[in-house]
Formats: structure tokens, sequence, C-alpha cells
């Protein structure tokens, strides 16, 4: 028996089953043979309740990798806060980037920038935007880690886009997988029934906040289990890894930046969902691994993008004409932030009018750090290339899979 603060635990509970019937009018407008196909009741998981369970035993190799990911997490976060540059805002997007891309959402840095600033670009780019802000929003809520904060991290997600599937737990059946879009039948993952998510939302807001479990292993577990129990009609798997930036947050791990643990977990998503299945039979191990090596991975690209994007900046800083402390200087930092600018949005981040914002941007130009995006006359955009090349590179190191 294992004991944390009085309360025993034999291990960690698999997911079990229970029978539900499944209403026919949900396949209203299938074949007659889906129809068929879909007859009968279907099994739902029934997640077990975790807010006082204690983590099992781990093998002396996974402990020590989970302890040394978590120091070397925070580490980072305080090698970051000590340099002004805005490098935050571009690990949070990238971030978003790489945990939109798990749900095979994607889209280059150049029309996410465009999307940032409402400029034309494709609904992918809009919906990583949408994640940033979900993710903001699960920093900014972290010190109240509770259903209605978890709520409102959905709804940053997809207020925008689908509203009707915010402001609430789902009401309906989902699933996941399967050769049947109309029934749960044949998937390979149903969460449970969804009179049972409140209960279990409101359980795992107890775990989330327990201060008496390993870091690693409280968010890995925590991950786990949202996604057990997959509460939302859709957004689930943005929302839930959004989650584990509240509570790296809450925990104190991190303070100053966004660590990319999402470009970690694309480096082998493989394992990040076997790890997943893993922990529905009972196993824990597999996901406080595939956490351990995506801290890992993510401070390492995390480290290479903040160094290209610091050598940015100082060969900007070096090779511009403009005068220190003009526009033009300034908006150098602003590039770091926000690769794609325009006079607006530049003027709106330097408080300085459109003209000189637009003067800054002309020197940034002649300099050969900003070039036009485009031939258009009105609403011009300008992107920096060497600032977009840094996160092609982050994106294309995040898509490396190893073996």
């Amino acid at each position: 028996m294992l004991s944390v603060s009085g309360v025993t635990s034999p291990g960690w509970p698999a997911v079990g089953e229970e029978s539900h019937p499944w209403n026919s009018d949900h396949d209203e407008g299938s074949s007659h043979r889906a129809r068929l196909r879909a007859r009968g009741p279907y099994s739902a998981s029934v997640p077990p309740f975790i807010g006082g369970l204690a983590v099992p035993d781990l093998d002396a190799q996974t402990a020590l990798a989970a302890e040394d990911a978590i120091a070397e997490l925070a580490r980072f976060d305080g090698e970051q806060g000590r340099i002004t540059a805005p490098f935050s805002a571009m690990l949070l997007r990238s971030e978003s980037a790489s945990s939109s891309e798990i749900e095979q959402l994607t889209a280059n840095p150049k029309s996410i920038a465009l999307a940032e600033l409402g400029g034309k670009s494709g609904p992918n780019a809009r919906l990583i935007v949408s994640n940033t802000r979900a993710m903001e929003a699960a920093i900014a809520l972290s010190d109240r880690l509770d259903a209605d904060a978890i709520i409102a991290t959905q709804a940053a997600l997809l207020g925008e886009t689908n509203p009707e599937y915010t402001g609430s737990w789902r009401t309906q059946q989902v699933w996941i997988g399967g050769g049947n879009s109309n029934s749960p039948h044949g998937a390979s993952f149903v969460p449970p029934h969804p009179n049972r998510v409140p209960a279990l939302m409101e359980d795992l807001v107890v775990f989330a906040n327990r201060v008496d479990l390993p870091a690693l292993a409280q968010i890995a577990l925590a991950h786990a289990q949202f996604e057990t129990i997959h509460p939302f009609p859709d957004g689930n798997g943005r929302t839930g890894r959004a989650l584990v930036h509240s509570m790296l947050r809450r925990l104190g791990i991190t303070r100053n930046v966004t660590v990319p643990v999402s470009a970690g977990l694309l480096q082998n998503t493989g394992a990040y969902f076997d790890a997943l299945t893993a922990y529905r039979q009972g196993d824990v191990a597999p996901i406080i691994i595939a956490f351990s090596n995506a801290f890992g991975s993510a401070l390492f690209n995390g480290r290479t993008l903040v160094a290209e994007l610091e050598e940015f900046r100082a060969n900007a800083e070096l090779v511009t004409t403009a005068r220190r402390g003009s526009a033009g200087w300034r908006a150098i930092e602003q590039l770091v932030r926000l690769p794609v600018v325009n006079a607006v949005s530049l003027a709106a981040a330097l408080q300085v009018t459109p003209q000189n914002a637009q003067a800054g941007i002309d020197r940034l130009v002649a300099d050969g750090i900003l070039r036009q995006s485009g031939e258009s006359k009105r609403n011009r955009f300008y992107e920096a290339d060497a600032v977009l090349a840094a996160l092609d590179r982050f994106a294309e190191r995040a898509r490396r899979r190893s073996l």
C-alpha cells in the first residue's frame, strides 16, 4: 500500500465500462446499412475518481527523469525571466501552434501572424490564434483552478468559431476514432456518459489543486484524466494541454514564460496517444515518461528559438540606420513579439502615430530588416523574414519524430 497525506492507494485503477442505449434519432440521414451497424446499446467508459489517490511508486529512472524535467523547466523559466526581450509572447504562440498541430490544425508562422492582425489568413491560422487566447486564459486563471476557469479556457478557444459548444460541460455523448461518425459503435475510445461529467470534473479539480504530489506526475495524470473525461463537445485536446500550463503556473514552476510543451509531445504523437491509452488501463508510467521527454525536447527547442531571436535582434540593431529610441529602433523588439506588422499595429504597440510607425517601418525596409508582404497599396503588411525563418525551424524541429 502507498500512502500520501493519510490517503492510501494500491495503485491506479483502470477505466471501467457501462452500457447505454443508443438513440437512433442520432443517425438520421445515414444509410440503412450504417443504421444497422449502429443499432443496439454501446459501451461508455467509467473513469475512476482520482481526487484522493496517491501516485503509485515509479521505477527509479522514471522518477528521477520526472524530477530533472521539472528542475530544468524552472531553470529555463528563470533564465528567460532575466531577459527583457519579449520572448514569452513568441514562445506562447509557438506552443499554441504545436498544440493545434497535434489536432491536425496547421498553419505557417506568417499566416498565424496575419491572423493576429486581422489580415487575410486561413481558418486554421485563426483557430491557432484562438488557442493562444485559451492558453492566456488558462495562465491568467491559474490562481483559481476550478470548473469555471476550465470552462472559461475552452470558451476562449471556441467562443468565436463555435460558441454553441462553450459555457458548460457537454450534455451529449462524444467518442474518439472509429469508422462510424454517426454513433459510438466501433469507436476507439468512448468517454463517459455526460451524466458522469460534472462529478468527474469536480474530482479532477480536487486532484489538480493538491499540494502533496510530485509535480510532473500530478500534471501528467491530471492531463490524462481530463482527456479521458473529455468534458466538452469539442476542443478537449487543446484545452487539456492549456490545463498543463495553468498547473505549471499554479505550482510556481513557471512564472515568466510558456514553455512549448506541446512541441515536445508533437515529436512523438504516437507515444503520447499510446500513453493516454495505457493510463486508461491503469498504467501511469507511460504518460509520466511522455511528459518528461516532452519537457526535455521543449526546453531544447525553446532555448534554440530564443537564441535565434536574440541573434536577430542583435544583428538588426547592428545594421539598422534608425536612430536609437526612434520608432524604427523600437520596432525591432516588436518584431520578436510578432514578425508581421503594419502601421496601425506598430503604432498601437509603440504608442506613436501611424505616420511615425510607417516612417520606422520604411527605415527597416531600407535596412533589409523588413520586407513588404504582397503588392497591396492599402493596409500594407511587412514581414521580418529572419524571424519567420526561425519559427519555421522551430516547427520543423518539433515535427521531427524520435526513433
